[in-house]
């Protein structure tokens, strides 16, 4: 990151942070000062703003819009698609190749002619370059924007009061800070807003906040809370009323709210990922190497040979010998060959990059409500006073539900539901719908936290069955069924029920008291007055459960190297609750709170000992994300709600599930179209095959390339001929990384991937030195052989080339002289296949090849394939084409055994090099 880019980003971060803390301050003081002091505050009444004090709030506060990153212009999105220092270099090689073996011979240049046209090279180049930034291009394309879809979840349309309007639908833009809304079941909340006066007010939060249940908020003065969404009297923009209406003041908006902080996240770009850092900095190791060898190669080739342009043609041909023209190809080969296996699974790849990412992590961050959990209330237990499972609990418990008819919450929906799964095995349960009619009912309301139902069965019997929150119930009842009989309600009853209930709260069960009176009334109006002299018969607990594959998926992603950290906005008790059911040890817990007390620094030590996060805030769990990849760590969050799609866009693979919200499946990379979480150690599993297959090519391709080029360099040096053409290289190259191809499809030794495993560029250059020049050992004792013994033996009678003109003159000494030249050529080109092909089978392993790791078959397959086409090349009218002289059969009597002990010194260096860095790939 230049100076520039850093400063422009600690100024975003830095008004950001401004921005953040006017808008808290201001909720703070809302949520804890009376309705009088907050208008005056605001500078509005509940008349509302008339047209001067509109501009004013507007002018003050800004417009109600939530601006986001525009969608980049189709050039930009096509330069980052093909610009990077790897397709730099290769588009530098195209155009001097073109300039030499194109322009040049067409215009007779500095002593070429027409017959030097070759575009074989430039053709190759372009064709990599084309086909891995056209996939790159259409893989970005595709990914949606998450701002865009995040915005597309507001209303466009308010109820405000304002002076001289009563009730008026207007634009949400239009929308200030001062504005009194109206709001009703069904309505989106338009901007950050204070409660005046509600009735029955419910709001669905769980999309910023991650609760499960809709939260109840009241106009009353709050107590000042740590973090702004523990306020009940303040409503969200982006959340959603459920039940209820409302009188509110507009205290936020536009980005000013929690909501636009969000979206000016998540339409940040993307952190540069692990992925990115890894082949960016192997790409430039490979640069480094060429920038050293081919002006050495330049040089030396000049003063020995004495031809200065023969020399720089031959130094591209040293540059494009070192690069793996296939890298960018190999690449996206490896990661889409890991996104079709995964889709196998039901698992949506989104971005190609982060197949590698997903092996790669050591750190996975997940929320809790709909990744971990099942995103629904369940109930767990209908125990009597006693404590123990009741049957006669449960069926009063549904006549309340059942029967009542307002809004039916979670735990209504979740009681109705239990009973309909046990009724086929207990016959008590049968039918309750159509055995009782209802009588009346006493609707829920927030200042008696219960709601009462009166039933009667088919005998004329009535009974009124009331839940509500425990205290409440105990106010209205005066006896409690106990031990099969009703008894007063004693204190000793009433402490043994409490801590009953104070036990499962711990454990982060919500709680509810049922209770019932027969014949409660002769009259027909049944009224609050109604409510009491109650028998108490048991409680309600109720538990948003585990999904059932989530403590297999954890106990596996540990076997995995996986270190699992929980990030929820959730309470404390409800989350240790989970990480007990899930088999997460709870080593070290921190809250939101205790996050704002610390310091960078002292949150990235707490991170590493900390696996649970509890009510945090979306800004919170983006900075834990990005606190634990400061630290080294490759990081993945899985999360489905709003306040986890910046924490996503923070993390090196954002991962979502099946019940999320759009912005987060927009936000995340990998999205896991079935609830089984085990496709997650399926995931990073394909990840490490893919990141093993992807080094495999690079170390083994860039140790043979510096091999062969170091060999280049000597006999460059020490030959009166060019040991090979640059034609030859090209067409050496060529097949070479044609028969990687099938590199993608090769067999990973499970120890490989037992760990996560990060990109080390320095590796790269350690394992070319350490394994390139072994090649070279065997090619100059193949230099020695085919100068000293085998052309002279088989070209000229025994004369070395140096002697040739001794002994033949004029046109003879021409054919000899090329002939001697062609069979060396020949042989080596050969020998470079073999060689260079064969260690594949070597060094994609630090096992024995062939005995206790073998590569796949298509590996096999294409590898012997290519030894095949190159060795029959010099035997074929190409092979003259190309100057090469068949060669005999005896040649091979050298180059098996060569081969054997180069098989054989390779896989000992290899050893050495595992013995001495402590892995090979």
């Amino acid at each position: 990151m230049n100076k520039k880019t850093l400063w422009m980003s600690q100024r975003q971060a830095s008004e950001k942070t401004i921005v953040r803390d006017g808008q808290n301050s201001r909720i703070h003081f809302a949520a804890t000062n009376p309705i009088k002091q907050v208008l005056n505050y605001l500078h509005t009444s509940l008349h509302g703003l008339d047209v001067e004090e509109i501009s004013a709030s507007r002018a003050k506060y800004g417009n109600n819009k939530v601006t986001h990153e525009k969608k980049k212009p189709l050039p930009r999105r096509l330069a980052e698609a093909f610009i990077n220092p790897f397709t730099a270099i290769l588009c530098c090689l195209a155009l001097v190749s073109a300039t030499t073996d194109i322009v040049f011979p067409c215009f007779s240049l500095f002593g070429s002619t027409p017959e030097d046209f070759d575009c074989l090279t430039v053709i190759i180049i372009l064709t990599m370059v084309l086909i891995s930034g056209t996939l790159r291009f259409v893989q970005e394309s595709r990914s949606g924007n998450a701002a865009e879809k995040l915005l597309a979840m507001i209303t466009t349309t308010c109820t405000v009061t304002r002076r001289g309007l009563e009730k008026a639908e207007i634009p949400m833009d239009d929308l200030v800070v001062g504005d009194i809304i109206h709001l009703s079941a069904g309505d989106m909340i338009p901007a950050d807003v204070r409660i005046v006066e509600a009735k029955d007010l419910f709001i669905s939060q769980s999309s910023l906040t991650g609760e499960s249940e809709p939260v109840e908020k009241t106009p009353l003065v709050n107590a000042h809370m740590q973090s702004v969404t523990e306020y009940t009297n303040i409503a969200f923009m982006g959340s959603n009323v459920i039940s209820g209406s409302a009188t509110a003041v507009v205290i936020c908006v536009g980005d000013h709210t929690l909501f636009g902080s969000m979206a000016s996240a998540v339409a940040q770009e993307a952190v540069e990922t692990s992925f990115t850092k890894g082949v960016n900095a192997v790409s430039w190791v490979l640069i480094r190497f060429m920038l050293v060898m081919v002006p050495l190669v330049f040089f030396v080739n000049g003063i020995t040979k004495g031809d200065w342009l023969e020399a720089f043609l031959f130094g591209i041909s040293i540059a494009v010998g070192l690069t793996p023209e296939m890298l960018p190809m190999i690449v996206t080969t490896c990661l889409a060959k890991g996104a079709v296996s995964m889709s196998k699974k039901q698992t949506i790849v989104k971005n190609l990059n982060s197949i590698q990412n997903f092996g790669a992590i050591d750190i996975l961050c997940t929320d809790k409500t709909g990744t971990l959990t099942q995103d629904k209330v369940v109930l767990e237990y209908h125990l009597n006073v006693n404590g123990v499972d009741d049957t006669r609990v449960l069926r009063h418990a549904y006549l309340n539900s059942y029967f009542q008819t307002g809004y039916k919450n979670l735990m209504d929906v979740a009681i109705i539901h239990k009973t309909e799964e046990e009724e086929a095995a207990d016959p008590r349960l049968m039918d309750l719908s159509e055995t009782y009619t209802k009588v009346d009912e006493i609707p829920f309301d927030f200042s008696r936290r219960r709601l009462t139902t009166v039933v009667q069965d088919k005998a004329g019997k009535t009974q009124m069955v009331t839940k509500g929150a425990v205290e409440e119930m105990l106010s209205i009842c005066t006896f409690a069924e106990c031990d099969g009989e009703v008894q007063p309600l004693s204190d000793a009853v009433r402490r043994r029920i409490l801590q009953t209930v104070d036990g499962l709260n711990d454990k982060g069960f919500r709680v509810l008291a049922i209770a019932q009176k027969s014949n409660p009334s002769p009259v027909e109006a049944f009224s609050v007055k109604d409510e009491c002299d109650m028998v108490l018969l048991g409680y309600l607990a109720f538990l948003d459960p585990p999904k059932e594959s989530a403590a297999g998926a954890i106990r596996t992603l540990k076997n995995h190297g996986v270190t699992t950290k929980l990030l929820t906005g959730d309470n404390d008790k409800v989350t240790r609750t989970i990480c007990r059911q899930v088999g997460m040890k709870v080593r070290n817990m921190l809250l939101g709170s205790d996050l704002d007390a610390m310091s960078d620094a002292e949150l990235a030590a707490a991170a590493e000992i900390t696996d649970v996060f509890a009510k945090l805030t979306p800004d919170q769990k983006t900075r834990v994300v990005s606190i634990l990849r400061k630290n080294g760590h490759t990081v993945g969050f899985m999360g489905d709600g709003i306040n986890d799609a910046a924490a996503m866009k923070a993390a090196d693979i954002g991962i979502s599930v099946d019940t999320a919200v759009d912005v987060a499946k927009e936000s995340a990379d990998i999205i896991l179209l079935e609830k089984d979480l085990m496709v997650l150690e399926q995931g990073i599993v394909e990840g490490r095959k893919t990141y093993a297959n992807m080094i495999k090519y690079i170390k083994m391709t860039a140790s043979s390339n510096f091999g062969n080029m170091f060999s280049v360099l000597a006999a460059s040096a020490l030959l009166p001929f060019l040991p090979m053409m640059s034609v030859h290289l090209i067409f050496l190259n060529l097949i070479y990384d044609l028969s990687c191809t099938a590199i993608p499809w090769d067999n990973v030794d499970e120890e490989f991937i037992a760990l996560p495993r990060k990109w080390d560029a320095s590796s790269v250059g350690s394992f070319m030195l350490w394994i390139g020049p072994t090649s070279s050992i065997f090619d100059f004792t193949t230099y020695l052989f085919l100068y000293f013994v085998f052309c002279p033996l088989f070209v000229s009678g025994g004369v070395l080339f140096n002697d040739l003109s001794s002994c033949f003159s004029g046109a003879e000494l021409a054919a000899v002289q090329e002939k001697y030249i062609g069979l060396f050529q020949a042989g080596w080109f050969v020998e470079s296949m073999w060689s260079q092909t064969l260690v594949i089978h070597m060094i994609r392993t630090p096992k024995l090849p062939f005995l206790q790791s073998r590569a796949s078959a298509p590996v096999t397959l294409l590898t012997m394939t290519g030894i095949a086409v190159l060795t029959v090349i010099p035997f074929t009218p190409l092979g003259k084409m190309l100057g090469f002289v068949a060669l005999p059969m005896q040649y091979f009597f050298y180059l098996v055994p060569c081969i054997l002990l180069y098989m054989a010194l390779a896989t000992s260096l290899k050893k050495a090099y595992v013995r001495r860095h402590g892995e090979l790939l």
